[in-house]
């Protein structure tokens, strides 16, 4: 067993995404219908018709993209015999992807999850003013460099490293005033690019305390069971499986830095040779392969993926 399930986060949402799969399996369409049903609204209607900036909106796009990842998980589970107990050596994913592993590896529920996204997206949104805050990615700086360039940057304002995804990519997230600093001290520090991010909202850094404060409320209410695969957390870089450090985690991850590079090394160092994306788009594909020498990473989240993903899991298994 050495493969990984990964779940895509924010910026990977499409309009159409997973119609094609509903139209094709039942098991797909039973996804996006307890979707709905647990959100009381038709969220399969944006997801598949739009308009994309209602699609986009923080509070639409999180359970939009968990549903579109657990919807192709349920078709790879029924046409390939996945089972993620049996095949997957760890789940991750990557910010709102975390709350889709855990879905997949049955720690929460479908439902629960829907909703514990729907109020995490509108707790982000609502946590800081528009316009207040910013996220720009630096592109070409190491992550140690980087937090340099945030320090440097935040004279008393917050300036924080939000994502390091690895591939010499790292954003970045605080006080408008200080992303705006950082962005012109990336550049004198190397930086190839260096540029604002079109987002509503400051994630992961601590403007969004007050959304921390909500999602710790609404997680103390769910129900959080071992997962059938370890998760690798985001804010450790390391497997946990006990539900109350799960629910710890999930917290922190609201403000805390999403250590993807340090994630994938983990699960590469721990025999993992293939990278399953699970959901929409092929960014997490496409980092694993600058981050892991050797690793494989394969995406899926249309009918015509089903037997990449299939091959892939067969190659691990004999890997």
């Amino acid at each position: 067993m050495t493969a990984a399930f990964t779940f895509p986060g924010q910026g990977s949402q499409a309009v159409g995404m997973g119609k094609a799969l509903a139209e094709q399996f039942p098991a797909a369409r039973a996804v996006f219908d307890e979707v709905d049903s647990a959100l009381g609204e038709k969220l399969t209607a944006i997801i598949w018709d739009g308009p994309a900036e209602t699609l986009q909106l923080t509070q639409n796009a999180q359970p939009a993209l968990m549903a579109m990842s657990l919807a192709t998980l349920r078709v790879l589970e029924a046409e390939a015999g996945f089972d993620v107990g049996r095949d997957a050596q760890f789940v991750a994913g990557h910010s709102l992807g975390e709350y889709s592993a855990l879905a997949a590896a049955g720690s929460l529920s479908l439902s629960d999850t829907a909703r514990l996204l729907r109020t995490r997206g509108l707790a982000m949104q609502k946590a800081v003013p528009v316009g207040v805050g910013a996220m720009a990615a630096l592109l070409g700086l190491d992550y140690e460099t980087a937090v340099a360039v945030a320090e440097e940057a935040a004279q008393g304002d917050v300036c924080q490293a939000a994502n390091d995804n690895g591939g010499g990519q790292v954003v970045v997230s605080g006080d408008k005033a200080a992303v705006d600093r950082a962005l012109d001290i990336a550049k004198t520090r190397g930086a190839k690019r260096a540029m604002l991010l079109p987002v509503s909202a400051p994630f992961h850094c601590r403007l969004m305390q007050p959304a921390a404060a909500a999602m710790a409320e609404a997680l103390a209410a769910v129900t959080i069971k071992v997962p059938a695969s370890p998760l690798v957390s985001n804010v450790l870089a390391s497997a946990i499986t006990d539900p109350d450090e799960i629910r710890k985690r999930l917290v922190e991850q609201v403000t805390g830095t999403v250590r993807w590079r340090e994630s994938v090394a983990y699960m590469a160092a721990n025999g993992v040779t293939h990278f399953i994306e699970i959901g929409a788009g092929k960014v997490l594909s496409g980092l694993v392969k600058r981050i892991a020498d050797g690793a494989i990473g394969v995406a899926v989240g249309g009918p015509n993926d089903i037997q990449g993903a299939k091959d892939a899991l067969a190659a691990s298994r004999s890997a």
